[in-house]
């Protein structure tokens, strides 16, 4: 029986429980909305990652940090906060707890002396090389593994398609 089929099924054998607090709770239209279904994956996603790298103490957006000053050192915080997604207070505090770790450093612009530019610190390289290799190793393994090579390609797509179109 496929996934949604048999989830459908357990909830409807579900109501049969009415009052037992045991029983799992009913979805209903939540099962079906693909909203519903990207933000659980996410979060099954995040835990994963999370464990994977939870020796070196990163986020998934600080990750997304330090990869981006890898491959732009020199950009501004406007440019790497907005690419990501991040709001401007969100981004400052995460950037305060790197700069505090010795990961990256903000230094005046040249250019223009209201902006900073950002750079990653030797520290901070070796600490993204090492997650590079966790997540690389356990986690991106792991999600491979379950999806395999075409579906995580597939995945990707629609991913992109989603973020770029909607």
């Amino acid at each position: 029986m496929a996934e949604p089929a048999r989830a459908r099924k357990e909830q409807v054998q579900g109501n049969e429980n009415e009052g037992d607090e045991t029983a799992a709770l009913q979805l209903g239209e939540l099962s079906e909305l693909l909203g519903y279904a990207m933000k659980r994956a996410q979060l099954k996603v995040f835990e994963d990652f999370l464990r994977c790298v939870a020796p070196l103490q990163l986020t998934p957006a600080q990750f997304s940090v330090l990869l981006l000053l890898d491959k732009n050192p020199g950009r501004n915080q406007t440019e790497i906060a907005n690419t990501l997604g991040i709001l401007r207070p969100n981004f400052v505090s995460m950037l305060d707890g790197l700069e505090s770790r010795g990961l990256c450093e903000r230094v005046r612009s040249t250019n223009d002396r209201r902006s900073h530019i950002l750079l990653l610190t030797d520290k901070g390289r070796a600490v993204l090389a090492r997650a590079k290799k966790l997540v690389a190793t356990k986690h991106e393994a792991r999600l491979n593994e379950l999806l395999g090579p075409a579906n995580r390609l597939a995945l990707l797509d629609m991913l992109a398609k989603i973020a770029g179109e909607f």
